[in-house]
């Protein structure tokens, strides 16, 4: 009884919410990579610069997390929720950098349809992660999580056939190792959205 009278601190949503929003902001920059090789430098510094700003919000959230007697949720869910979502821009400046270190100046069709799963998956995060500040909405954000889940799933489904199809095709070795690794960090940022939607159910397991 005497926790419900203390006064809690709502910011935490907030800074997810902006959190997330960073995420899809990210993301279609990533897509607008992967389909056009014209703006290279000044789409990799995007995303560069996202992640920086992202890592600012973790910094201010953690600093929060510190500062804060009675939280809205768990201690450490907001720990967990909020590194993992960084994890998310972190992986995709890597496939930036990865880029522009491999000196590609085109992709495959698969490539371009990873990054449009990896889209598809920050904004269900931004869409679950908007719901999370009222537990009323605990149906809709597992059916959200479901989502990601099923997203996740495809995108490991087109890097399984774009590494066949890569094996198989690809005559030039150095343009295989290059594709090869761009696949796999961008079906991990899939695997990132997916460890985010974990800790949101685990949330709602907790407090709905």
């Amino acid at each position: 009884m005497f926790g419900r009278l203390m006064p809690t601190e709502g910011k935490f949503f907030d800074l997810f919410n902006q959190h997330a929003e960073l995420c899809v902001k990210g993301a279609k920059e990533m897509l607008g990579l992967m389909t056009n090789f014209d703006d290279l430098e000044n789409r990799v510094h995007a995303i560069e610069s996202i992640e920086k700003q992202a890592d600012k919000i973790t910094y201010t959230t953690v600093d929060l997390l510190h500062k804060t007697f009675i939280t809205p949720i768990d201690r450490d869910d907001i720990h967990k929720l909020i590194t993992k979502m960084d994890d998310i821009l972190d992986m995709m400046e890597d496939a930036a950098q990865t880029v522009s270190l491999y000196d590609l100046h085109a992709v495959t069709p698969e490539a371009k349809r990873l990054a449009e799963l990896v889209l598809a998956c920050c904004e269900k995060v931004k869409e679950a992660v908007a719901l999370l500040s009222n537990m009323d909405n605990a149906r809709d954000i597992v059916g959200i999580c479901e989502e990601i889940d099923r997203l996740e799933s495809d995108a490991d489904h087109v890097m399984r056939a774009a590494m066949s199809k890569l094996f198989r095709d690809e005559p030039d070795v150095r343009n295989l190792i290059k594709m090869k690794a761009i696949y796999e960090i961008l079906e991990t940022v899939t695997d990132r959205c997916e460890d985010v939607a974990n800790i949101i159910e685990g949330i709602i397991v907790e407090n709905a």
